[in-house]
Protein backbone atom coordinates (compact mmCIF):
# COMPACT_ATOMS: atom_id res chain seq x y z
CA UNK A 1 0.00 0.00 0.00
CA UNK A 2 1.29 3.23 -0.70
CA UNK A 3 2.20 6.27 1.53
CA UNK A 4 -0.35 8.00 0.37
CA UNK A 5 -3.20 5.61 0.59
CA UNK A 6 -2.00 4.84 4.39
CA UNK A 7 -2.59 8.75 4.93
CA UNK A 8 -5.78 8.75 3.78
CA UNK A 9 -5.50 12.29 2.15
CA UNK A 10 -8.06 13.60 -0.77
CA UNK A 11 -6.60 13.27 -4.26
CA UNK A 12 -6.65 16.53 -5.82
CA UNK A 13 -5.13 15.25 -8.89
CA UNK A 14 -5.99 12.06 -10.71
CA UNK A 15 -3.70 10.60 -13.51
CA UNK A 16 -5.93 10.12 -16.00
CA UNK A 17 -6.50 13.81 -16.54
CA UNK A 18 -3.40 14.97 -14.80
CA UNK A 19 -1.86 18.72 -16.43
CA UNK A 20 1.58 18.75 -15.12
CA UNK A 21 1.45 22.78 -14.86
CA UNK A 22 -1.18 22.80 -12.85
CA UNK A 23 0.86 20.55 -10.46
CA UNK A 24 2.27 22.08 -7.11
CA UNK A 25 5.66 20.51 -7.72
CA UNK A 26 5.90 21.74 -10.99
CA UNK A 27 4.48 25.01 -9.43
CA UNK A 28 6.80 25.35 -7.04
CA UNK A 29 9.70 24.61 -9.29
CA UNK A 30 9.48 26.87 -11.38
CA UNK A 31 8.66 29.57 -8.95
CA UNK A 32 12.19 28.55 -7.38
CA UNK A 33 14.01 28.99 -11.15
CA UNK A 34 12.33 32.17 -11.58
CA UNK A 35 13.14 33.78 -8.19
CA UNK A 36 16.46 31.81 -8.58
CA UNK A 37 17.01 33.57 -12.22
CA UNK A 38 16.53 37.47 -10.29
CA UNK A 39 18.57 36.09 -6.99
CA UNK A 40 21.17 35.48 -9.59
CA UNK A 41 21.09 39.02 -11.75
CA UNK A 42 21.14 40.58 -8.52
CA UNK A 43 23.88 39.40 -6.56
CA UNK A 44 26.01 39.50 -9.94
CA UNK A 45 26.00 43.42 -8.90
CA UNK A 46 27.97 42.86 -6.22
CA UNK A 47 30.56 40.33 -8.04
CA UNK A 48 28.89 36.85 -6.76
CA UNK A 49 27.27 33.95 -8.64
CA UNK A 50 24.86 31.63 -7.30
CA UNK A 51 27.38 29.13 -6.00
CA UNK A 52 29.30 31.67 -4.81
CA UNK A 53 26.93 33.50 -2.05
CA UNK A 54 25.14 30.64 -0.89
CA UNK A 55 28.90 29.32 0.90
CA UNK A 56 29.27 33.26 2.40
CA UNK A 57 26.14 33.00 3.62
CA UNK A 58 26.14 29.60 5.39
CA UNK A 59 29.94 31.10 7.08
CA UNK A 60 28.01 34.11 7.92
CA UNK A 61 25.52 32.36 9.90
CA UNK A 62 27.74 29.89 11.39
CA UNK A 63 25.94 26.78 9.68
CA UNK A 64 29.38 25.57 8.65
CA UNK A 65 32.79 26.34 8.83
CA UNK A 66 34.78 23.75 6.77
CA UNK A 67 34.53 22.26 2.87
CA UNK A 68 32.80 19.44 4.45
CA UNK A 69 30.07 21.15 6.47
CA UNK A 70 29.38 23.38 3.60
CA UNK A 71 29.22 20.16 0.84
CA UNK A 72 26.65 18.57 3.50
CA UNK A 73 24.59 21.82 4.06
CA UNK A 74 24.09 22.59 0.57
CA UNK A 75 23.86 18.93 -1.15
CA UNK A 76 26.67 19.14 -3.28
CA UNK A 77 30.02 16.78 -3.43
CA UNK A 78 33.44 17.59 -1.35
CA UNK A 79 34.94 18.03 -4.78
CA UNK A 80 33.09 20.97 -5.99
CA UNK A 81 32.90 23.09 -3.09
CA UNK A 82 36.67 22.38 -2.84
CA UNK A 83 36.80 24.44 -6.08
CA UNK A 84 34.60 26.76 -5.17
CA UNK A 85 35.96 27.79 -2.30
CA UNK A 86 39.50 27.94 -4.38
CA UNK A 87 37.53 30.84 -6.30
CA UNK A 88 36.30 32.21 -3.21
CA UNK A 89 39.26 32.30 -1.90
CA UNK A 90 41.14 33.73 -5.02
CA UNK A 91 38.96 36.43 -4.59
CA UNK A 92 40.14 37.51 -1.37
CA UNK A 93 36.47 36.68 0.27
CA UNK A 94 37.38 33.64 2.42
CA UNK A 95 40.42 32.25 4.02
CA UNK A 96 41.56 28.79 5.57
CA UNK A 97 43.12 28.68 9.12
CA UNK A 98 44.18 24.91 10.31
CA UNK A 99 43.10 24.29 13.46
CA UNK A 100 45.56 24.62 16.29
CA UNK A 101 43.68 21.58 18.44
CA UNK A 102 44.13 19.10 15.23
CA UNK A 103 46.33 20.09 11.90
CA UNK A 104 43.83 17.98 9.78
CA UNK A 105 41.11 20.02 10.70
CA UNK A 106 41.14 23.20 8.29
CA UNK A 107 38.29 25.73 9.26
CA UNK A 108 36.87 28.88 6.95
CA UNK A 109 36.39 32.17 8.03
CA UNK A 110 35.19 35.06 6.12
CA UNK A 111 37.97 37.55 5.58
CA UNK A 112 37.25 41.38 5.79
CA UNK A 113 36.57 42.18 2.09
CA UNK A 114 33.85 38.98 2.79
CA UNK A 115 31.92 40.15 5.08
CA UNK A 116 31.43 43.39 3.79
CA UNK A 117 30.14 41.38 0.84
CA UNK A 118 28.08 38.91 2.55
CA UNK A 119 26.72 42.11 3.88
CA UNK A 120 24.69 42.60 0.42
CA UNK A 121 23.15 38.99 0.43
CA UNK A 122 20.66 38.93 3.12
CA UNK A 123 18.77 42.69 1.88
CA UNK A 124 19.22 40.77 -1.90
CA UNK A 125 17.15 38.03 -0.61
CA UNK A 126 14.50 40.37 0.75
CA UNK A 127 14.23 42.29 -2.02
CA UNK A 128 13.68 39.28 -4.32
CA UNK A 129 10.82 38.16 -1.96
CA UNK A 130 8.96 41.01 -1.76
CA UNK A 131 9.19 41.69 -5.16
CA UNK A 132 7.24 38.33 -5.72
CA UNK A 133 5.30 38.90 -2.97
CA UNK A 134 3.85 41.76 -4.90
CA UNK A 135 0.13 42.35 -4.33
CA UNK A 136 0.00 40.14 -1.18
CA UNK A 137 -1.37 41.40 1.84
CA UNK A 138 -0.09 40.48 5.15
CA UNK A 139 -2.18 37.77 5.74
CA UNK A 140 -1.98 36.06 2.39
CA UNK A 141 1.86 35.83 2.71
CA UNK A 142 1.43 34.30 6.40
CA UNK A 143 -0.87 31.75 4.98
CA UNK A 144 0.81 30.96 2.56
CA UNK A 145 4.32 30.40 4.49
CA UNK A 146 1.85 28.36 7.02
CA UNK A 147 0.94 25.81 3.48
CA UNK A 148 4.26 25.48 2.40
CA UNK A 149 5.25 24.58 6.20
CA UNK A 150 2.58 22.44 5.88
CA UNK A 151 3.30 20.83 2.75
CA UNK A 152 6.70 20.26 3.76
CA UNK A 153 6.12 18.78 7.09
CA UNK A 154 4.07 16.50 4.99
CA UNK A 155 6.97 15.41 2.75
CA UNK A 156 9.21 14.73 5.82
CA UNK A 157 6.40 12.41 7.49
CA UNK A 158 6.62 10.57 4.04
CA UNK A 159 10.64 9.86 4.31
CA UNK A 160 10.13 9.14 7.82
CA UNK A 161 7.49 6.73 6.92
CA UNK A 162 9.68 5.03 4.19
CA UNK A 163 13.35 5.15 6.33
CA UNK A 164 11.11 2.82 8.98
CA UNK A 165 9.97 0.52 6.54
CA UNK A 166 13.62 -0.08 4.96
Amino acid sequence: MSTAKKLRCPAFYQGDCYVMAESMGHLLFQLMLSMRREIETRMAEHGLTDAQWKPLLMLKLGRADSAFELAREMCVDAGAMTRMLDRLESKGLIERVRSETDRRVVHLQLTAEGESVVEHVPHVLAAVNNDFLRGFNKQEWAQLKELLQRMLVNGQAMQAEAEAEQ
